[in-house]
């Protein structure tokens, strides 16, 4: 039986950023350590689950081991998170949610396809490197992967969060381009086909990272991650354009 339970609603960006060196009540300051020491638990909580899961298998991992592996009570876990599928894809949705801030600030010029493919190929690379200002964890989010692949209740997770992320990519390449993604259906086309070829990319990796444990060949890190969306992507136009006869 699945371990959910109800939690409030996120409690928004740490204070500490809004602090200013004239600030003269100490209770901001106070608010700010709180908010910080609630972004460490969280981390801790997320870092905890996927040791667990992929030591152990996400089915014999619980709510009540998790919490242990952080001290904390089963209680505070479900304040973070409403079950396990949730804090398993909270990496993969983070650096989905980076993906997106990346491609809102793609310049205006660039087309929607190359929009696209650079705001993915930055999101990785940025993250890779650890931005400061972005979601840790790349490292993690390629070993769940292929933990999600195996799980069925992951898969149909991060399936429904990439439904949900093509929706927010047709209205953002409709907006960019001056249209109305009701009457105009290329912004949807568009998402589905990115969202396709990254699949296909994920897959691939997948496969390569599998082989290449047994073997102890190959770049299954970021960069392997980054240059098989990249061959995917060169792919794209002779896929649907191409004569593939010749």
């Amino acid at each position: 039986m699945s371990e959910t339970r109800a939690h409030p609603q996120s409690e928004g960006p740490t204070m500490a950023a809004q602090l200013t060196p004239t600030a003269p009540d100490p209770a901001c300051r106070v608010l700010g350590l709180r908010e910080r020491k609630k972004q460490r638990t969280r981390d801790s909580l997320v870092e905890a689950a996927h040791r667990l899961f992929l030591e152990r298998g996400f089915g014999r991992t619980t709510v009540d081991e998790i919490a242990a592996a952080v001290d904390v009570s089963q209680r505070t876990f479900f304040r973070y998170f409403a079950n396990k599928d949730e804090v398993a894809l909270a990496v993969m949705a983070e650096a989905e949610n980076f993906f997106i801030a990346c491609l809102r600030g793609r310049p205006a010029e660039e087309s929607p396809l190359q929009a696209l493919r650079a705001s993915i190929v930055q999101a990785w690379r940025e993250l890779a490197a650890g931005r400061p200002d972005g979601p840790s964890g790349v490292t993690t989010a390629l070993e769940l992967m292929q933990l999600i692949e195996d799980t069925p209740t992951l898969l149909a997770a991060h399936l429904r969060r990439i439904t949900e992320q093509e929706r927010v990519v047709a209205g953002l390449i409709a907006a960019r381009e001056g249209l109305d993604p009701v009457t105009d259906l290329r912004p949807k086309v568009m998402a589905a086909v990115f969202g396709g070829v990254l699949r296909s990319a994920h897959l691939a990796w997948s496969a390569e990272a599998e082989s290449e444990s047994a073997t102890g060949a190959g770049d299954s890190g970021p960069e392997g991650m980054i240059a098989l969306i990249e061959r995917h992507f060169d792919q794209l136009g002779p896929a649907l354009a191409g004569d593939w006869r010749r």
